[in-house]
C-alpha cells in the first residue's frame, strides 16, 4: 500500500456498503464507549491521529488511544459520544468531522467496555486544543504503517497491572499501540484490504 495514497473516498465507499458487526447488550453487562478513528490528508499521505492518555485518567493510563470515551446519558447515540469526546479531548468541532462510516464493535479485555468505532476525516492542518487532563500528546501515524507489508511483528510483550501480556500491537517509532486500539486498527485494516 503506497504511503502517498490517501484512501478516504475508497474507505467511505467500503463502509457505506458494509454492515458493521455490533455487540448486542442490554446495557447491564458492559459499559459503552464511542471513539473516532481520525484520518487526515497530509499532502497526499493518509495519516491516523492518536492520543497518548495522561497518567491521571481513570482508564488506560498512558496508553495510546483514539479520541473517545464513555457514553453519557445526554448523548443521543454512540456516534454522538465519539464526536463529543473528540471535541473535548482534541478540540475538533463535530461539524468539521466528515464521518466516513462505522466499523465493528470491539470488547476491551480489562475494563469491560464495548467500544463503538467511527471513522472520520478531520481537517488538516488544524489548530488542535488538547485537554491536558486527559491527553498528554498527539501521535500522527501514516495509515500505510498498519498494512501487513510494513509490520515486522504483530505480537508484543506488555507490562500491565503487574502482569506480562503477549498482545497484539503496532510499533511506531518509540511507541507501542496495543490493547483495544490495536484491535480496532487491525480490524479496520482488514476491512480495507478485503476491498482493495
Amino acid at each position: 500500500m503506497p504511503e502517498e495514497v490517501c484512501l478516504t473516498d475508497h474507505i467511505r465507499k467500503i463502509l457505506r456498503e458494509r454492515k458493521p458487526q455490533l455487540i448486542p447488550d442490554d446495557k447491564s453487562k458492559y459499559r459503552h464507549a464511542g471513539v473516532l478513528i481520525p484520518l487526515f490528508n497530509d499532502n497526499g499521505v493518509c495519516r491516523v491521529l492518536f492520543t497518548r492518555r495522561t497518567d491521571t485518567v481513570a482508564h488506560h493510563k498512558g496508553q495510546i488511544s483514539f479520541p473517545g470515551g464513555r457514553v453519557d446519558e445526554e448523548d443521543r447515540s454512540v456516534k454522538d459520544t465519539a464526536l463529543r469526546e473528540t471535541f473535548e479531548e482534541i478540540g475538533v468541532y463535530r461539524e468539521q468531522v466528515d464521518i466516513l462510516g462505522r466499523i465493528d464493535d470491539t470488547l476491551t479485555m480489562v475494563s469491560n467496555f464495548v467500544v463503538h468505532p467511527f471513522v472520520g476525516l478531520i481537517p488538516y492542518p488544524y489548530d488542535l486544543s488538547l485537554n491536558r487532563a486527559e491527553v498528554d500528546s498527539i501521535i500522527k501515524v501514516p495509515l500505510s504503517r498498519f498494512f501487513p507489508e510494513n509490520i515486522k511483528e504483530k505480537m508484543h510483550l506488555v507490562e500491565y497491572d503487574g502482569m506480562t501480556l503477549n498482545t497484539l500491537g503496532f510499533k511506531y517509532r518509540e511507541d507501542l499501540i496495543w490493547g483495544a486500539t490495536a484491535k480496532i486498527m487491525d480490524n479496520f485494516i482488514k476491512i480495507i484490504i478485503e476491498h482493495l
